[in-house]
């Protein structure tokens, strides 16, 4: 990619098509002494740190020669044009694929401060804790670059088309419907807690009643085992829930939650008992982070296959 952005000239059109997970399919290291099996361990910390989409790609844009508005830098002086499938916050689409070709609103400093604040440093491989103990991180492009003076972006489908999609379908079905993004990047226990409370409070006003939420939530894990954000929530939820005639979904629109092979998972007032039954013990799949094969066995993990597309994550929460 690189090598064909760089040979453009003035008179060039380059058209980007980006979308979600663009961080994890394309990438080259900025610095050569980082080795692409330190690359894969240092993205390993980043996404099992805890840390929110928008802080693991400032590191990522960092650390990149492709990220961070490097690719749109290569490609100057070609006229740019980025068609975006957002799978960020919409107010943060230099996020989107950690941004290769928009300019870069987070700076070395944020990475060091990201990086202190989950101690990530001293679990980097050699190659990359070096540059941050040196504190050596090379900036970022910025919004005076001459690469983005004749680039444009334009965003063609985010989380809030998918949200959107939610909310028309559960009115069809006859319930009463108020999205809830707010919590968006919290803890997954906190999220769980915090909409299944707003979800109550609407109940009273509401005899059938849909709460759907977008975004992500986050999960530090520590030695875990299959799952992902997605079906760590719905299990989160399935312990507050039991005996309600509320039923919870949370779900990746990619299709891929986590290391498993679901997109996520459903839960209801019955699926602790019917847990029970099969002596599974939620408590403990939750603290082992190991809720797919809880799921699966419950028969409750939702599973697509990959879609091709990331819109975010979908949480659908039903009172009736």
């Amino acid at each position: 990619m690189l090598k064909s952005l760089t040979a453009q000239t003035a008179s060039s059109l380059v058209i980007f098509m980006i979308s979600g997970g663009g961080s994890s399919m394309a990438e080259k290291p900025l610095d050569d002494e980082i080795s692409l099996a330190d690359l894969i361990a240092t993205y390993k910390v980043l996404v099992h740190s805890g840390a929110p989409i928008a802080e693991i790609n400032a590191i990522r844009k960092h650390l990149s020669a492709v990220k961070g508005g490097r690719l749109a830098r290569a490609a100057h002086p070609a006229q740019q044009v980025s068609l975006l499938v957002s799978d960020v916050p919409d107010n943060m689409l230099d996020a989107l694929a950690s941004g290769p070709t928009m300019p870069d609103s987070t700076s070395v400093e944020d990475c060091y401060s990201i990086a202190a604040k989950y101690d990530m440093p001293a679990q980097f491989p050699a190659s990359v804790r070096e540059l941050f103990q040196r504190r050596a991180l090379e900036e970022t492009p910025k919004s005076d670059d001459p690469a983005f003076h004749r680039s444009r972006w334009w965003s063609i489908l985010s989380n809030a088309s998918l949200v959107e999609s939610a909310r028309a379908m559960a009115r069809e079905q006859g319930f009463t419907v108020t999205v809830d993004n707010s919590c968006d990047d919290w803890d997954y226990e906190t999220a769980a807690g915090y909409l299944l409370n707003r979800l109550r409070e609407l109940k009273k006003e509401s005899e059938r009643v849909c709460l759907p939420s977008g975004g992500e939530v986050t999960v530090k894990v520590i030695n875990g085992g299959s799952g992902g954000r997605n079906q760590q929530f719905a299990l989160a939820c399935a312990t507050k829930i039991a005996g309600e005639k509320i039923t919870v979904l949370s779900a990746g629109s990619d299709g891929i939650d986590g290391n498993s092979a679901a997109a996520g998972a459903v839960a209801d007032g019955t699926t602790l008992h019917r847990a029970k039954a099969k002596s599974l013990n939620a408590q403990a799949h939750r603290e082992t982070f190991n809720a797919f094969p809880f799921f699966e066995a419950l028969g409750d993990a939702v599973i697509t296959g990959p879609t091709g597309n990331n819109l975010r994550d979908l949480r659908i929460l039903l009172s009736y």
